[in-house]
């Protein structure tokens, strides 16, 4: 069975709102876009591409697929990851969009989320990996469909912002399996599901 794994962003105090752009989400009123560039390393940049690498599809929400579509398929710099993005499966779930879907090699879910979720779960599909998608995230944690969570801490508290764990989230025992530091002080670390 495929797994869902939860690749984020946060600060200490637990937001991911907007860590790439000051433009990126200004929902209200958040004025910190782009809190998380200044922490990235060598480090960091192994790692992700690791992750840009291994097998699998996306799995994002109407929002950051959108702001990824704006971006990624238009830059022109040989950045590794523009290639992979756009290769990549990517599952969207939205109740506003319609097919076609503009960005190659991108399929919209239809109905119940649950449902859905769980028929990409299956063998044939392989690993899912959720980038940015906070709504959509908080969803499939409720519903109890996220296997993992990679989360890079950022040693920064903004006190305002969206965060990736809000009110009305479950309570959910994690292990932590494994942590890298960078040279920044942004710390990797991976969480799954606790067992029993």
């Amino acid at each position: 069975m495929g797994k869902i794994t939860v690749f984020e962003n946060v600060t200490l105090d637990g937001v991911m709102q907007a860590p790439a752009r000051p433009d990126e989400d200004t929902r209200g009123g958040f004025k910190h876009g782009g809190w998380a560039v200044r922490y990235n390393d060598e480090v960091m940049g192994r790692f992700a591409a690791k992750g840009m690498t291994a097998e699998g599809s996306l799995l994002l929400g109407r929002r950051t697929y959108e702001d990824f579509y704006a971006v990624w398929p238009k830059r022109t710099d040989g950045n590794p990851f523009t290639e992979v993005l756009n290769r990549r499966q990517k599952y969207v779930v939205s109740r506003t969009l319609h097919e076609p879907l503009r960005w190659m090699n991108s399929t919209l879910l239809k109905g119940d989320l649950a449902e859905a979720v769980a028929q990409l779960k299956q063998p044939d599909v392989g690993d899912l990996m959720i980038l940015g998608s906070g709504d959509l995230v908080a969803s499939l944690t409720r519903l109890h469909l996220v296997d993992q969570y990679i989360l890079l801490i950022h040693p920064l508290v903004l006190g305002t912002g969206r965060r990736l764990f809000g009110d009305g989230i479950v309570p959910t025992d994690l292990a932590l399996i494994d942590t890298q530091p960078t040279t920044t002080g942004v710390i990797i670390a991976t969480y799954q599901l606790a067992s029993g």
